[in-house]
């Protein structure tokens, strides 16, 4: 896991702006930082590197292939890169890395080596012999790239928007992004980001540079590789597939160099994780387990995390965010995320990478990707009634509040669909919450918080294999008589004792409504009118806004997304949001 940067173009031997883009992620690759420039001045690459893999100087980046003709920095893992090795074994190899893999694979396969990749990754590979950038994002995009075109042709790249900006681009707000975002809810826009001129290279998607010319293309469709029909096989066959796929998932991502853990809930997800955990690794497996809480017991699942750890060997480590620390934790925070982050969940999760960056845990593994694989929201369930499927799950309430913006900033919102590949509505809610909302949200949120901390998280529920396997299933398996996740709870209780229960399935994780009207109320006020202050002539509507706020204090909706959605723009005035 690591930071990446390029220049290309004719700034290409600009030292000192690479040179800020590296620092400005250091937090990302605190074990080595390290930069190459072209000669001829085209190119030029820069890596902080966060020694997981190989923590011998032998991994250090940007790494040359053997005849010196290609070079590369990484972000991520290639997780079969044992498998891809043993494969590509004539290559002269000179480290024990999965970087050097991704090398080997690139001379014998060019660019199809991706569909070979299983893993999480972003690189940036100079070909010195065609003077041709060729840079790749893993497949659901849980590692971030991105991209800025100058005016004067010449190309940026990174890991973290912030060093975009420290290389003096892509520092005035989107507004566009901001208005479908304050109008609709959706935080995460394809290639589209929060700031003027910086793209996302998108999820399973690569970029070539060459010339002054930059294109994208699309490697990886989950619609394509899944097909309209669905898995005819018998249900067991089923399940007996899955559970293979999900033991070999989590074993490949046991492979480290450094100590691991596991973030665990009281749900099924973490229960089936923990499963996994002990069918691969052995009943006496004692990786740490860590639990973050907010002291509430209506959303706290400590009873059902320690039932979970009864009678193994896991030190557990419980993770308190307290009402008092969320004003100072969500600015430091928002300077790590660059843009409009999740609320309180994503605070309490990173004292889940505090805690273990502190107990030297440099890799967590999570339970991401299982509500969507297998219908767990309560939408899903609506949606068989012919119900309707919000971007927020548990509420009846709307979520935003369009009405609190300027009709002139209003309008700039593009009202954007996520395309509808598939012939059943469920599905193609399944696909958007993989694609368009919820998958590429959380990933973004808990990069940037385990990067903060210098931690690795590893998702080893959204192995594509399983993801792919999944979505060809027919809706009965997914839900049925009222209960979601049915096959997957089927295989959960093949892996846990009959004693172990999960708890019940909640909207929300945090007491985010609560605090917002209770402790917090001093700390959401002033930064609602500070945002109110900054751009109340020109993005809102201060009355409504106020007005709406009173009903909220009132407990008038059920939910504070859109409040949150005002706080963030408070958060990020300092480095996002000027006058209009």
């Amino acid at each position: 896991m690591c930071g990446i940067a390029g220049i290309f173009g004719s700034n290409g031997d600009e030292c000192s702006a690479l040179t800020a883009m590296v620092r400005s992620q250091t937090h990302r690759g605190p074990d080595h930082e390290g930069i190459w420039i072209d000669p001829g001045g085209s190119a030029a690459l820069g890596q902080n590197r966060l020694s997981i893999l190989d923590l011998s100087s032998a991994g250090w980046q940007p790494m040359w292939n053997s005849s010196h003709t290609a070079v590369v920095v990484f972000n991520g893992e290639i997780y079969n890169y044992l498998e891809l090795r043993k494969e590509l074994a004539e290559y002269p190899y000179r480290s024990q890395t999965d970087t050097e893999v991704i090398l080997a694979a690139w001379e014998r396969w060019g660019m199809a080596c991706l569909d070979r990749f299983e893993g999480m990754f972003a690189f940036l590979l100079w070909d010195c012999r065609k003077q041709e950038l060729f840079a790749a994002r893993d497949r659901f995009g849980v590692k971030p790239l991105y991209y800025c075109e100058c005016r004067d042709g010449t190309l940026l790249l990174a890991s973290e928007i912030k060093a975009l900006q420290a290389a003096g681009e892509g520092n005035e707000p989107d507004c566009t992004t901001w208005a479908t975002y304050l109008s609709t809810g959706l935080s995460d826009h394809g290639e589209r980001t929060f700031w003027r001129n910086v793209r996302a290279v998108p999820a399973g998607h690569s970029l070539v540079w060459r010339d002054y010319r930059t294109a994208t293309r699309c490697w990886y469709n989950l619609a394509e590789r899944v097909g309209p029909e669905y898995d005819s096989r018998a249900a067991a066959d089923v399940e007996e597939e899955y559970r293979e796929l999900l033991l070999k998932s989590v074993r490949f991502r046991f492979r480290s160099d450094v100590p691991v853990g596991i973030n665990l809930s009281g749900g099924l997800d973490s229960s089936l994780l923990l499963g996994l955990v002990h069918a691969v690794q052995g009943a006496s497996s004692d990786v740490r387990a860590f639990t973050f809480t907010t002291g509430d017991p209506e959303y706290d699942e400590l009873p059902w995390v320690a039932q979970m750890l009864n009678r193994t060997h896991h030190p557990h480590t419980v993770c308190q965010l307290g009402a008092e620390e969320v004003p100072g934790l969500a600015e430091r925070i928002q300077q790590y995320q660059d843009e409009p982050f999740g609320g309180l969940p994503t605070l309490a999760y990173s004292k889940v990478f505090e805690s273990a960056r502190e107990h030297d845990v440099l890799v967590l593994l999570d339970g991401q990707g299982m509500d969507e694989q297998w219908c767990g929201y309560d939408y899903y369930e609506r949606l068989i009634g012919n119900g309707s499927a919000g971007l927020v799950q548990g509420t009846v309430d709307r979520s935003v509040r369009p009405e609190c913006l300027t009709p002139e900033f209003a309008a700039l919102c593009e009202h954007w669909q996520c395309p509808t590949p598939f012939s059943d509505r469920i599905r193609n809610i399944q696909f958007r919450d993989v694609t368009c909302s919820k998958i590429p949200r959380a990933l973004r949120f808990n990069d940037r918080i385990s990067m903060r901390w210098s931690t690795e998280l590893r998702e080893p529920f959204l192995d594509h294999s399983l993801v792919e396997l999944a979505f060809r299933q027919p809706p009965r398996r997914k839900i049925d008589a009222g209960i979601r996740k049915v096959l997957l709870r089927r295989i959960a209780a093949t892996l846990l004792p009959d004693d172990v229960g999960q708890a019940p399935k909640r909207p929300v994780q945090t007491p985010q409504r609560e605090w917002l009207r209770g402790p917090l109320r001093p700390w959401a006020e002033r930064l609602i009118e500070a945002a109110l202050a900054k751009d109340g002539t020109s993005w809102f509507q201060p009355g409504t806004v106020r007005e709406e706020w009173q009903r909220y204090l009132r407990g008038e909706s059920d939910n504070s997304h859109y409040v949150w959605q005002w706080l963030s723009c408070s958060l990020m005035r300092n480095t996002s949001i000027s006058a209009v």
